[in-house]
């Protein structure tokens, strides 16, 4: 299937994938879309403690990059968990250059670690973000009370439908201890009422550039 790497409006690049009229990211903004869903309404609710986190469709690596650069400044110690069916390549990465995008100056050192980084196994990126990439169907995922945080960033419901069903919501309920919440960029009425139907409590929230809404799910404690 053919992978091409554009430029979307806030200047970051992401994956689109012309078959599908896909893309990995928001045309609207890549880096404007992972700050505002994951960070801004995810990661950002917790501070000064060690937190679990899943991320469901590793994809660019541009997720994992910003919760890496911001979890220092939010006391976090991070164990990040990635899945993910079909890695891009190193040349699509090197292309994405999203390392380039941040004042850090080690953030492109970041950015290639990430990438490079073992499958199958943790690997401590810094002294406060281990991570663990493993290559697997979203479909297959079966945990227990193992994550505090969701990152849902799979494909949209309108080519990959059966990952946004009940069923897989229900392994997230599952995945997640009590209190953890799951946050997407997703905000339609059959994928907030699949999340209700596992026993989330579902909050709408404003969504990111181009987007009006957005779903944040609530395990109850």
């Amino acid at each position: 299937m053919e992978r091409r790497i554009v430029r979307t409006s806030d200047g970051s690049r992401t994956i689109q994938i012309p078959q599908w009229q896909e893309q990995y990211h928001s045309m609207h903004g890549a880096l404007q879309e992972s700050r505002h869903v994951f960070i801004r309404h995810g990661l950002s609710l917790y501070a000064d403690r060690k937190l679990r986190v899943l991320e469901m469709g590793f994809g660019t690596g541009l997720n994992a990059l910003i919760s890496l650069l911001e979890a220092p400044k939010l006391g976090l110690v991070l164990e990040y968990t990635a899945l993910e069916a079909y890695p891009v390549t190193q040349q699509e990465w090197q292309a994405l250059d999203y390392g380039g995008l941040f004042e850090d100056d080690a953030a492109r050192d970041h950015f290639q670690k990430l990438h490079q980084a073992d499958w199958e196994k943790p690997s401590a990126v810094t002294p406060w973000f281990t991570l663990c990439k493993v290559q697997a169907d979203l479909l297959g995922f079966s945990e227990e009370d193992a994550y505090d945080l969701v990152y849902f960033d799979a494909f949209g419901a309108r080519v990959q439908p059966e990952l946004w069903t009940e069923a897989v919501f229900g392994s997230m309920f599952r995945a997640l201890g009590g209190g953890g919440r799951l946050v997407t960029y997703a905000a339609k009425g059959s994928v907030r009422r699949a999340m209700q139907a596992c026993g989330f409590t579902v909050e709408r929230l404003p969504g990111p550039p181009g987007k009006r809404e957005m779903l944040r799910a609530v395990k109850p404690v």
